[in-house]
């Protein structure tokens, strides 16, 4: 049996976070959390998550410096991140996909599309 992949989730919101890291331990997954970018780059570079679900509004550093920031690292520039916004307009996805997102979905979650969406960064089913 395959060891359970590891997820990264970056949120401010405690409701969001609790909820969310709920469904995917149900699911399986391992999973890392943090309240803001600062956090993710320190835990990403430590724990190596086999991806990161990353927020987009974070206190500290934003999830899109963050990414940013993970992308320029050896140790982390591979790892695939899925930026998550409520902000669904059209520019918002661009600009994540320019920090280096690896893909973009938004909120509220849509977790059935979360999952086939982590399966196919990740290149295993989730």
């Amino acid at each position: 049996m395959s060891e359970p992949l590891k997820v990264l989730l970056v949120e401010d919101h405690e409701l969001n976070r609790d909820m969310l890291s709920r469904r995917l331990l149900k699911r399986g997954f391992a999973v890392l959390l943090a309240e803001n970018g600062q956090q993710a780059i320190i835990l990403a570079a430590q724990q190596q998550p086999d991806v990161i679900l990353m927020d987009m509004s974070l206190p500290v550093l934003d999830g899109w410096e963050a990414t940013r920031l993970l992308r320029q690292s050896a140790r982390t520039a591979g790892i695939p991140v899925i930026a998550l916004t409520a902000h669904a307009l059209g520019d918002e996805q661009a600009k994540a996909m320019e920090a280096g997102c690896t893909a973009f979905e938004t909120k509220p979650v849509d977790f059935v599309r979360l999952l086939e969406v982590i399966g196919r960064v990740t290149g295993r089913a989730a």
